[in-house]
């Protein structure tokens, strides 16, 4: 009954219905189009491994499991300081104002519910997403290789429901990204969870550029 609990809370933190506004956003996607650098399902495909690699493998998943840990061991401060890290990492404006909205959004929902209220920890809730689910997953007792999957999902789902309004694709074709992407998913996080502390970071040039040029973007379908 518990492991049946866990897989109903992770789909429901995997949910593109979590109102945290992840459908708004493209993460340079949207400039990458207009640049001509992504201009179909292939190139689209080349461009989300390359994130999926190293923003995925070297920088998201093994802070959350660090901030999973965290938060398991009941250490506020640690968890702050890896919300920090990421932030710091996070390569442009825009990128780390997603994040720090995202964050919000998610710390507000655990207001409703009541929790991760704590002085201690309710400031750092506030500074990213990656953060509350964290918070959440180890709350619910949602294993963290479950948790992390979930999110690599949610992100790739959430990239290419992006791909499909502005490279643009059908369907089926997202839906054959998602297979295809998603099969990568679980060697990656083999590798992910044994980095060292000073392995981690990543670093896209491509994607920083596109995500700040996207800042200033004559017409835009997603947000900055």
């Amino acid at each position: 009954m518990d492991s049946d609990l866990a897989l109903l809370r992770l789909l429901q933190l995997a949910s593109p219905g979590l109102p945290v506004g992840g459908f708004t956003y493209s993460q340079g996607l949207e400039w990458a189009v207009e640049a001509g650098w992504v201009t179909n399902a292939e190139s689209f495909a080349a461009w989300q491994r390359e994130q999926l690699l190293d923003t995925l493998g070297h920088l998201d998943w093994p802070l959350l499991a660090r901030l999973y840990h965290a938060c398991q061991a009941d250490d506020a401060e640690a968890f702050g300081r890896w919300n920090q890290w990421l932030l710091a990492n996070r390569e442009t404006a825009e990128l780390r104002l997603e994040e720090q909205q995202r964050g919000s959004a998610l710390a507000r929902l655990l207001d409703g519910w009541q929790l991760g209220q704590h002085p201690a920890w309710r400031a750092s809730l506030e500074l990213s997403q990656l953060g509350g689910m964290a918070w959440l997953g180890a709350h619910w007792s949602i294993p963290l290789r479950q948790l992390a999957l979930g999110h690599g999902f949610a992100w790739l789902e959430g990239a290419v429901m992006a791909g499909v309004k502005l490279v643009p694709f059908g369907q089926q074709a997202a839906q054959t990204l998602l297979r295809d992407l998603g099969e990568a998913l679980p060697a990656v996080l083999d590798h992910a969870l044994a980095l060292d502390d000073e392995q981690i970071g990543g670093g896209l040039p491509l994607l920083a550029i596109a995500s700040m040029r996207h800042e200033t973007q004559y017409t835009r379908l997603f947000r900055s």
